[in-house]
């Protein structure tokens, strides 16, 4: 298991027309740390965003893609996914307000 520390876990919000249509309710998707655990994924948005309350946290491996350069194949960086789905009594997250 890593030794992640929870500002470690969380790299960047994904921002698409899906994941903004399931904001209305209250399911936030993120790139992560591929070694974090679903644990540590919600310990790091209950700790980066004040008020929040995480219910359940869904995640998914994405392979890298193959790619060429020439003759020269090659693979991008594997990634994580997860989706996070607040409480009902949970504040909002203020990274995406406004988009």
């Amino acid at each position: 298991m890593a030794d992640l520390k929870y500002y470690d876990v969380i790299l960047k919000p994904v921002v698409t027309e899906k994941s903004m249509t399931a904001m209305a309710e209250k399911k936030y998707t993120f790139l992560v740390n591929p070694d974090a655990t679903k644990s540590q994924i919600k310990e790091a948005v209950e700790k980066m965003f004040e008020g929040t309350k995480v219910e359940k946290v869904n995640t998914m491996n994405l392979d890298g893609k193959k790619k060429r350069r020439g003759m020269v194949y090659g693979r991008t960086a594997k990634q994580k996914k997860a989706i996070v789905k607040l409480t009902e009594e949970s504040a909002d997250i203020q990274v995406f307000e406004g988009l």
